[in-house]
């Protein structure tokens, strides 16, 4: 019907191209257009404005010869003011982006490793979009946004690339196993000397204390009980604390056996082997 009333719609962010008799005139911008087709007049074609995103996947080599794919994500669109250039110029826009990126990626890659790769993804994207806004503007482009979103190495490089990543990460973690373990048996040697310091302080105190004790103990029998001397008062104390002796051992029920001379005529043998070892063990 618009066709018949001369008349043609342009619809919103797109334009169309407006040739006569073959040969282009102007570029109609959204909204109703007069169309006489009887004087030769036609629309050669529309051109989108709009945002337009085109994902490329590149395989190239690194320069130490690991094959990766690089996948790119190009944004862009048509300029309003040169939308004839874009119309007219270019055929396939998509291929015409897609041989730049691939143009620029391979030259870029192969010139650094594939741990640089990684590193370096803002920079290739950065040259990407470089080379593509100085050669599409020339069409009526505008590159938009240049972003190179993964870069996909061979599946044996990432297994390879992860195992090392673990072996890191496990020589990491057995190093500090191995330090919390040395840090475990200094403290545990230093609890057990300062353990066994406090033990012998506590057998030397509780020696004196014996020693202060049985020292009271003579000074007083020889006071209260006239006649008796120091020597007499020790085979007391030491026949007493070897009753008291055999008295716990027999009274324990798992106690081992302990073979002495025992008998009547033998106390005061026991005294004289007692009080023979301790003035032997002083004088030591």
């Amino acid at each position: 019907m618009g066709n018949l009333l001369c008349c043609v719609q342009v619809d919103q962010s797109t334009v169309a191209m407006k040739e006569g008799f073959g040969k282009f005139e102007e570029v109609l911008q959204p909204g109703c257009h007069c169309m006489p087709w009887f004087l030769g007049k036609r629309i050669a074609g529309h051109l989108s404005l709009r945002l337009q995103q085109l994902d490329i996947k590149c395989e190239i080599k690194t320069k130490d010869n690991v094959f990766v794919n690089v996948v790119a994500s190009i944004q862009y669109r048509a300029l309003a003011d040169n939308a004839n250039d874009a119309f007219y110029k270019l055929s396939n826009t998509r291929s015409q982006i897609q041989a730049y990126v691939f143009d620029v990626i391979r030259a870029y890659v192969p010139k650094l490793n594939l741990d640089d790769t990684f590193e370096q993804k803002n920079e290739i994207a950065k040259a990407v979009e470089e080379e593509l806004e100085k050669a599409m503007s020339a069409y009526g482009y505008e590159i938009v946004q240049t972003l190179i979103v993964d870069i996909e190495p061979d599946e044996h490089v990432k297994r390879a690339m992860n195992e090392i990543n673990a072996a890191a990460r496990m020589r990491v973690a057995a190093k500090e196993k191995a330090e919390a373990e040395k840090i475990l048996q200094v403290k545990r040697a230093e609890g057990e000397a300062e353990s066994k310091y406090l033990h012998g302080v506590g057998i030397a105190r509780q020696r004196q204390a014996i020693v202060d004790g049985l020292r009271d103990s003579v000074i007083g029998f020889s006071v209260n009980v006239p006649g008796t001397s120091a020597k007499d008062v020790m085979d007391l104390v030491l026949v007493t604390q070897y009753f008291d002796t055999m008295k716990e051992i027999g009274a324990a029920s798992k106690s081992s056996a302990v073979f002495i001379p025992h008998g009547p005529g033998a106390v005061r043998d026991v005294v004289s082997q007692i009080r023979d070892g301790l003035l032997q063990g002083s004088h030591e």
